[in-house]
């Protein structure tokens, strides 16, 4: 009688341990990102720096690619001004455009997935803590799916209004649910010249 309670407790262990580690994250998901030793500068966004690896050859890897840019409400104003001149827009078109645009600029987050349904924005939640740790924005995009980008990669991008700060230096991270990886960034927040 002893030998089987213990035969069953054993099999009841391995069992619960099984089912565990079929529950758990495996290959690359488990071992979380690469972390670079220094934060490499974005190519494309000159106030991000990137802290988890996350280069076109993990891209071919694994199939998955975020990007984190931030645009200032200067570069914005920019913009929208030189899109004036070429357009030649009347004043109440470049006022409407210049009330639109956030007080604190905007972030923009563009994900590669393999599969249309892996390319969904609301699978993220972007966190943005400050130097001592404390949360003072969090974000999840609305849900949707992405569109064909190439071999069997699919694109989505959000734009994201960000709040009007203080010139900082910020820790941002993007967690996806479905992939159980993190990206992490640390952006440095310009002076904003909006009123």
């Amino acid at each position: 009688m002893l030998f089987l309670t213990r035969h069953f407790l054993v099999l009841a262990l391995l069992g619960l341990c099984a089912g565990t580690a079929l529950a758990q994250p495996t290959g690359k998901a488990a071992k979380g990102r690469k972390r670079y030793t220094f934060a490499q500068r974005d190519s494309e966004s000159p106030y991000v720096q990137n802290v988890t690896k996350n280069t076109d050859e993990e891209q071919d890897v694994d199939g998955s690619f975020t990007r984190l840019g931030y645009r200032s409400y200067a570069d914005m104003l920019t913009e929208i001004s030189a899109l004036k001149k070429l357009h030649d827009w009347a004043d109440t078109t470049y006022q409407r455009r210049v009330a639109a645009i956030p007080a604190g600029g905007a972030l923009v987050v563009t994900i590669h997935r393999q599969g249309p349904k892996n390319a969904d924005l609301g699978n993220l939640t972007l966190t943005v803590t400050d130097k001592t740790g404390k949360e003072i924005f969090a974000h999840t995009p609305p849900h949707g799916t992405g569109r064909f980008f190439g071999r069997d990669l699919y694109q989505a991008k959000a734009v994201i209004p960000f709040p009007k700060m203080e010139p900082q230096e910020l820790n941002v991270s993007i967690r996806d649910a479905k992939l159980y990886q993190t990206f992490d960034y640390t952006l440095a927040l310009p002076a904003a010249t909006a009123e």
